[in-house]
């Protein structure tokens, strides 16, 4: 979770839930996989939002380049902080992919640090929350849920196998159709 909170793609939306999972197996705790997940999402806010502070736009656009921020991704945070404040703060925390990322525009803004850790904190105890109560409770269910996870897990592939096949033969009918010059 803090590697996530840090800007590293690290899904939170796969970490908890699976730990939720584990808990309701027996595996550990859900009230201590609950807190070592926010303790990881707001320590990791911490940091990100401490270097964006402190080394900014070049510190993002260099090394975080390849982490996928750009530009473009910098402009559009930078104008969401500035119309919504602290309130994008806490409801970043709570959305996916947004959450990984808020606090490098909130560290670019040079938001207040009692605000950021505070909101922040809020933020990622709903979300880690809500994740790991998630999984919890479908590993506590799974008997109950598994039927209908795995028909949908089937009719899904049935439809990307669909879709893929459709994206090839597709591609394959322009390539015949376009004529090549010959050599």
């Amino acid at each position: 979770m803090l590697i996530n909170s840090c800007g590293v793609p690290f899904p939170s939306e796969v970490i908890m839930p699976v730990a939720g999972v584990l808990a309701a197996a027996g595996h550990f705790s859900i009230v201590l996989v609950s807190i070592a997940g926010i303790a990881g999402n707001w320590l990791g806010a911490l940091l990100a939002y401490a270097l964006a502070r402190q080394f900014g736009r070049p510190l993002l656009l260099g090394p975080g380049r390849h982490i996928g921020i750009s530009p473009r991704h910098l402009d559009m945070a930078d104008r969401w902080i500035e119309r919504y404040g602290l309130p994008a703060v806490f409801f970043g925390r709570m959305l996916p992919v947004i959450h990984t990322y808020i606090s490098f525009p909130a560290g670019l803004a040079k938001m207040q640090p009692v605000w950021f850790a505070g909101l922040s904190l809020l933020g990622s105890t709903v979300w880690v929350t809500f994740l790991a109560v998630l999984g919890y409770e479908v590993g506590a269910n799974y008997t109950k849920v598994s039927g209908p996870i795995g028909t949908a897990a089937i009719a899904i592939a049935v439809v990307v196998i669909i879709g893929v096949i459709a994206w090839y033969l597709r591609g394959r009918g322009r390539d015949q159709a376009t004529p090549t010059s010959g050599a």
